[in-house]
């Protein structure tokens, strides 16, 4: 008995997941702004009066935070980025395609992953 594996998804699961990709790019793109608009602010928060000890604390938790924002932020640019790719597999219709075993990605993945390239055999393979 041979299981018939399908080639690729249809143009209405596409479709579909195109909707999904385009939602969380949105989503994505105002996080983004976020991060940077956070990295950006100078963080001035009225701390002039207080003491040379809290002033330094602050001085350090604040270069902290800054890295931590630059930080999320080329994380979230990457995630837009690889987003915006799996957009152009859609176009070509070789979305949702594992790179390694050829065979398609569980839909559940892709909903939870959409910009995945590798289905759950192949990751565990890389282990």
């Amino acid at each position: 008995m041979s299981v018939e594996v399908k080639e690729r998804y249809s143009d209405a699961d596409l479709a579909e997941f195109k909707a999904l990709i385009l939602a969380k790019i949105e989503k994505a793109k105002e996080q983004l702004d976020l991060y940077k608009s956070a990295y950006m602010n100078d963080g001035n928060n009225g701390t002039d009066d207080t003491s040379p000890t809290f002033k330094a604390f602050e001085e350090g938790s604040e270069t902290m935070s800054k890295e931590a924002n630059s930080q999320l932020a080329i994380r979230q640019e990457k995630f837009i980025r690889d987003l915006k790719n799996a957009l152009v597999r859609i176009e070509g219709k070789t979305y949702g395609i594992c790179r390694v075993t050829g065979k398609l990605i569980a839909k559940e993945r892709l909903k939870l992953v959409p910009h995945a390239t590798l289905s759950i055999e192949a990751k565990n393979l890389q282990r």
